[in-house]
């Protein structure tokens, strides 16, 4: 399957609408087939069922297709980019990649979705310029249908009933700025105010009270790590201060940090790192560790919450 481009850029990232198995097969098989005919590495990151039903499709050509469930490898949409996309993408800098990315389905909680949706539009910024096409498929029949609207605007190309159209919604920017809104505040949450001398208290503040909440294991030494990582960017880019807090919330252990800094960058946290740069790394652990992530930012201060299932 062609997918022409809305621009000029090499990039390439249309929404496939569909309604059922039938037609998921039907708009997904013949973009892998197409790929794998001409020799271009192929990617496949979607949830449980809908991997089986490809991979059973693939049949024999499976072994060719990177098959990643997306449930698992992409439950925090900010790890979608630089743990899934850029992870697959950035092994072939030198030949088109194509990839089926399902970053939303019908599971997504309504806290989850407002990431889900500055995913896809990020992604649009994340890979322009690169010769890459991800092919999103959204269920037409299972989603709200706000959340397809939301697709149109995130999505420049859209392929519904085995037809191609541009989306006159386009407009990534502004679901970018549209999705950075205040974070609620939780009902009852322990806080910690820190500075630099505090960094080591925040992080096993965090961590006791997470397992007093029932986090244990591995999950409760990714949570001290990462609140340690959010609190030292408060000291190196947030002012030298700010506070954490921490709170049990439907399964979940949530923390977050804040602090007087902006995050300017709409991509950060979101590249793979590169060891001939120097500096913090701690958004992107927070992204790669992290169930969820969300962020606000602003000019009067950043909110980083991350949760945490028990």
């Amino acid at each position: 399957m062609g997918v022409p481009a809305a621009t000029q850029d090499p990039f390439v990232h249309p929404a496939l609408f569909y309604r059922g198995p039938r037609e998921y097969l039907r708009g997904i098989m013949p973009f892998l087939r197409g790929g794998l005919a001409i020799g271009e590495p192929v990617a496949v990151a979607v949830p449980e069922p809908n991997l089986t039903l490809l991979r059973t499709e693939l049949g024999a050509s499976a072994s060719r297709v990177h098959l990643i469930d997306m449930s698992e490898a992409g439950r925090n949409p900010g790890r979608i980019i630089p743990g899934v996309l850029r992870a697959f993408a950035d092994l072939h800098p030198d030949r088109r990649v194509r990839i089926v990315g399902e970053p939303i389905w019908a599971g997504r909680s309504e806290t989850e979705y407002p990431a889900c949706l500055q995913h896809e539009a990020l992604i649009n910024l994340a890979f322009s310029g690169r010769a890459v096409t991800i092919l999103c498929p959204y269920d037409t029949g299972e989603l709200d249908p706000g959340v397809v609207e939301d697709a149109e605007a995130t999505h420049p190309v859209l392929i519904e009933d085995g037809g191609l159209r541009l989306s006159a919604a386009y407009a990534p920017e502004r679901v970018v700025r549209d999705c950075n809104r205040p974070l609620s505040d939780p009902p009852d949450a322990a806080f910690l105010a820190f500075d630099d001398g505090l960094l080591a208290q925040a992080r096993d503040f965090a961590a006791g009270h997470a397992a007093g909440a029932g986090l244990t294991g591995e999950r409760l030494e990714d949570l001290r790590l990462v609140a340690g990582e959010l609190a030292a960017n408060s000291l190196d880019h947030g002012g030298g201060r700010g506070v954490l807090r921490v709170w049990a919330e439907g399964g979940r252990v949530v923390v977050d940090v804040s602090d007087s800094g902006h995050i300017a960058d709409p991509l950060a946290g979101r590249r793979p790192a590169d060891p001939r740069r120097l500096g913090s790394c701690g958004l992107l652990v927070t992204n790669l560790l992290s169930d969820l992530v969300r962020v606000h930012t602003g000019e009067d201060g950043t909110t980083v919450r991350v949760y945490f299932a028990v």
